[in-house]
């Protein structure tokens, strides 16, 4: 085997058929992080445009009010919801609540970390996630 076969580059860090559940987990989370800091400074950004005025704010407003405006918002629900959960989940692991019981790393070795109780939590995060952007959906859509 050639050194070349092991440089996969991104494409092999985040291919979900090869890590399982955790390494989706692992990714959303870390985009998820990004995308709240864009908007984070979005918000600012927005948030400044009041001291042009009124004018200024209604100009800013009718951006965002529109239908680009508010799948932004959606999927900026979304991320909050995932990341809050994800983390949540994380911490808890890291406190060692549903972690297992550590064993003898005999071959093959099964990590206890990565047990059922941790794929629900991720599992649950996606849907609670979706479930949140499809209520903020029908929100600001007036459904």
């Amino acid at each position: 085997m050639s050194q070349d076969d092991h440089r996969e580059g991104i494409g092999g860090m985040i291919n979900p058929r090869r890590y399982g559940i955790e390494r989706v987990a692992y990714l959303l989370m870390r985009l998820s992080g990004l995308g709240l800091l864009a908007y984070f400074i979005g918000h600012i950004y927005e948030t400044s445009n009041i001291l042009r005025g009124q004018v200024g704010w209604d100009d800013f407003m009718d951006l965002i009010s529109g239908t680009e405006g508010h799948i932004i918002m959606s999927i900026v629900i979304a991320m909050c919801v995932f990341h809050t959960v994800n983390g949540v989940r994380v911490m808890l692991g890291h406190g060692g609540m549903g972690v297992g019981k550590p064993a003898r790393p005999d071959y093959p070795y099964d990590p206890a970390s990565q047990n059922y109780k941790h794929k629900i939590g991720i599992y649950s995060a996606i849907v609670l996630a979706a479930v949140a952007m499809m209520y903020g959906l029908a929100v600001m859509f007036g459904e």
